[in-house]
């Protein structure tokens, strides 16, 4: 794994990639709220034994930069993406997607059908049919309430908030990992993207009527005990991807790439090798 500080999409970023470094096939990975590129770490270095497999920090997160100036919503990041793909020299784009990072790819992904190759959905509403925001989110979308709560948001508080979406508990790196990122630009980012973003619910039309002729192989890795997004989200993924798998990670909560990474590993990287396009 090659893990480097870069400009990217016109702001500096944490980047870390595996694999042939000039293909212009490769497994894109995009993390969710909170999250960073290191939540991908160890898979995209396992992933590059298949082709080459990248993650960054988007804006506002981890070790990118937070500018002020930027578009703190769902197309704002989709079209950073977009940037960033085109720098790097992607061509053609296996997904694999988080929390907040399904709307992040999955719009970027109706805005460049011809680029996307696979769609992997791991505890993310996808394609949000029927979704309505959890508790946390409408304290976030409340002015005041939010900035409040974000103030209250103290070691203690952000360790019980965690546990609630992992029963089996996150490595104690992982958990200080996130905190440790979750400054005062990265409070101010959840707040701006959470208050742009209508119900979820709305995206889904348009996302559905582009994504579903395209007839994409997908796979949904769900962890099912998370708190934020309900397991009828599994189902719903079927109306949009008909060579939909689905593999459930009983013990598993929001994050199952940290609290199972075994099992995220068994499913994620024979399923890239299942899809890959190899020229002859």
């Amino acid at each position: 794994m090659r893990e480097a500080r870069r400009g990217l999409g016109g702001f500096g970023t944490r980047i870390v990639e595996a694999g042939p470094p000039e293909d212009a096939q490769a497994a894109l990975f995009v993390h969710g709220n909170p999250g960073s590129s290191e939540d991908w770490d160890a898979l995209v270095e396992q992933s590059g034994e298949t082709g080459r497999a990248i993650a960054f920090d988007l804006p506002g997160w981890g070790r990118a930069e937070k500018p002020r100036g930027f578009s703190y919503d769902i197309d704002g990041y989709a079209n950073y993406i977009g940037r960033a793909l085109d720098e790097l020299g992607v061509k053609k784009v296996h997904l694999v997607l988080h929390d907040y990072g399904g709307f992040f790819g999955l719009r970027w992904a109706a805005n460049h059908p011809d680029s996307v190759a696979s769609v992997v959905l791991i505890n993310t509403p996808g394609i949000p049919i029927g979704f309505n925001w959890y508790l946390l989110a409408n304290l976030w979308r409340t002015p005041v309430v939010g900035e409040l709560f974000m103030l209250s948001t103290i070691w203690p508080t952000f360790k019980v908030l965690i546990g609630r979406g992992n029963p089996k508990g996150l490595p104690d790196a992982a958990v200080k990992r996130m905190y440790r990122d979750l400054d005062r630009a990265t409070r101010r980012t959840i707040l701006r993207l959470y208050r742009s973003t209508p119900n979820p619910a709305a995206l889904a039309p348009a996302l559905e009527s582009i994504l579903r002729p395209l007839n994409l192989p997908a796979m949904v890795i769900w962890g099912d005990h998370d708190p934020y997004i309900p397991l009828a989200m599994v189902r719903r993924q079927r109306q949009v991807f008909n060579d939909l798998e689905v593999v459930h990670l009983p013990g598993s909560g929001h994050w199952p790439f940290l609290d199972d990474p075994v099992g995220v590993e068994q499913a994620l990287i024979p399923f890239l090798r299942r899809v890959w396009r190899r020229e002859p």
